[in-house]
């Protein structure tokens, strides 16, 4: 459901952000919030309860068999549910046991954390928190004869998987919290809607498998090029991390990444690139910003409704000349063939703005923005 409260004019005051993750949604959502964007939020995955997972239940089993030599503990909330999901089992005192016989190698320091909470001791993190440094130390040590167990969270590493087994190792994934489709598609489709509509001025994902959830549903839907034309044009896809992209950029869809691969840092870069693709006009005086589904005038957030954000985007494209009514009428959605549709909507838009006199009314031909004479230069686009 979208919600469209917002705290003020903050830096996303205006625009509809899309959120596809099922884990930690509330907290992306409510940094989004906070600075002041209306939400979808549309789960494009589900987790796996861990006691049902029968995958998780038997590779623990498989290791407390034959112990591994090498563990690689990928995130911190994977590898915690991991251990507490063997005591639910009756196996988490095997499951130490084996762990602490084995090399420990941890991602990062909250990895190194969990590690520590479990009693256990890890031999080495990279500090760069990749797992392609990981990954790099263990072929340059050696891997060949040796079993080392993967720990991971959601998302396959087919390639980290490949080059162990290609170096010689006997690999045993640990498939912690994986995911499947969402039991109920209904806000997925909704968002999928809202995107191939031009309804949301950004997605963002924070896994690759959602990601690619998103684009399978679509395709499902026989919508699949029309979601991805949005997503290549002027719906912003924003990820969490490369690794998150790659299905996005499998099908030539531009995205953007924080530098650290944290939510806080994505939110941060949602508030630098989409009031950046804003366009900002001085008319009759006036700071006027077209944002996604509302305005800023002078800095004032003006909730504009959709017929009128339409007539708004017609008349910028070409700002301080006239838009025959013609013209509008077309980019109103389902106005028919009544001109009378422009002349309703043109009254509701300039009420919204509070400022009647930022478009004028041009007799027997139509509107147009009231571009300050001093810059109507530079939007000259006869």
């Amino acid at each position: 459901m979208i919600d469209a409260h917002t705290a003020g004019p903050g830096p996303l005051a205006g625009f509809t952000v899309g959120v596809t993750a099922a884990r930690r949604a509330d907290e992306l959502i409510a940094l989004l919030r906070r600075r002041g964007a209306a939400v979808l939020h549309a789960p494009a995955l589900r987790i796996v309860p861990l006691a049902d997972d029968s995958e998780l239940l038997a590779a623990t089993k498989e290791l407390i068999g034959c112990a591994p030599d090498v563990v690689v503990a990928t995130t911190a909330i994977g590898f915690r549910g991991w251990i507490e999901a063997a005591d639910g089992w009756g196996i988490g005192e095997e499951l130490l046991a084996r762990l602490r016989g084995a090399e420990l190698l941890a991602r990062g320091p909250k990895v190194k954390g969990a590690i520590r909470a479990a009693g256990l001791v890890e031999e080495w993190s990279p500090e760069s928190e990749s797992l392609a440094e990981v990954l790099e130390r263990m072929l340059a040590a050696g891997v060949a004869g040796r079993r080392v167990a993967l720990q991971l969270h959601g998302e396959p590493l087919p390639g980290f998987v490949e080059a162990l087994r290609a170096a010689g190792a006997d690999v045993v994934v640990v498939p912690v919290y994986r995911w499947m489709a969402p039991e109920d598609l209904g806000p997925l489709d909704r968002l999928l809607d809202a995107v191939a509509a031009g309804g949301v001025d950004a997605v963002s994902f924070t896994s690759a498998p959602a990601a690619a959830s998103l684009i399978s549903r679509a395709e499902e839907r026989d919508m699949g090029e029309l979601v991805l034309g949005a997503l290549r044009g002027g719906v912003l896809a924003a990820c969490v991390g490369p690794v998150t992209a790659l299905p996005l950029q499998a099908r030539d869809v531009p995205t953007v990444q924080p530098d650290r691969f944290r939510l806080g840092p994505l939110v941060q870069l949602l508030c630098q690139e989409l009031p950046a693709r804003a366009r900002t006009l001085p008319v009759a005086g006036r700071r006027l910003e077209i944002r996604g589904h509302a305005v800023l005038v002078d800095g004032e957030l003006r909730a504009v409704p959709p017929a009128g954000m339409s007539l708004l985007r017609a008349l910028s494209r070409r700002p301080g000349w006239v838009v025959p009514r013609a013209e509008l009428l077309r980019a109103l959605p389902g106005a028919g063939r009544d001109e009378h549709a422009v002349e309703t909507a043109m009254a509701r838009l300039r009420g919204a703005l509070g400022a009647p006199k930022m478009i004028q009314t041009v007799v027997k031909r139509g509107y147009r923005l009231s571009l300050d004479p001093s810059t109507a230069a530079k939007y000259d686009t006869a």
